[in-house]
C-alpha cells in the first residue's frame, strides 16, 4: 500500500499530539502535559511562520509525521530548515519507508533551493 505525504491540517491535531507524546516517552521517558503540547501543536498549525508538519498516510491513517521549523543564518545569508518531531508509528517502521517518502516529498514539493542534509551534516538544510 502506498504512502500519501501531505501537509498536516487542524484535523490532524489529535494524532500530532499523540505522536509527540510518544516521541517524548520513547526517546526520553518524559511525560508531556497534554494541554501544553496541544497548544504548541495548534500554534504551529495556525502560524506558518512557526513551522509546519508533514504527515504520511497509509490506508487513510496517519502513520508518520515530521515538523519543520526555520532559522535565519546571518553567516550564510539564508534560511535553514530544521527537521524535528519525527515519528513513525511502530507498525509502519519496517524499512523506514514512511520517513524516506516524507523526506522525498518534502524536498520535491518545496520548490526551494534547499537540499536535504547528509548524515554528516548538522540536521539543517544546506543550499544546493
Amino acid at each position: 500500500m502506498e504512502l500519501l505525504i501531505r501537509r498536516a491540517t487542524a484535523a490532524d491535531e489529535g494524532v500530532l499530539v499523540a505522536f509527540n507524546t510518544a516521541i517524548a516517552w520513547e526517546t526520553e521517558h518524559k511525560r508531556l502535559d497534554p494541554a501544553v503540547l496541544g497548544a504548541g501543536v495548534r500554534a504551529v498549525l495556525a502560524d506558518p511562520a512557526r513551522g509546519f508538519y508533514t504527515v504520511a498516510e497509509r490506508g487513510g491513517q496517519v502513520v508518520g509525521q515530521m515538523m519543520v521549523t526555520f532559522e535565519w543564518s546571518d553567516w550564510r545569508n539564508g534560511w535553514f530548515w530544521w527537521v524535528q518531531s519525527v515519528y513513525v508509528r511502530a507498525d509502519a517502521r519496517r524499512g523506514a519507508a514512511a520517513w524516506r517518502a516524507t523526506r522525498r516529498r518534502q524536498r520535491k514539493g518545496t520548490g526551494s533551493r534547499w537540499a536535504w542534509p547528509s548524515r554528516e551534516q548538522s540536521g539543517s538544510l544546506q543550499p544546493e
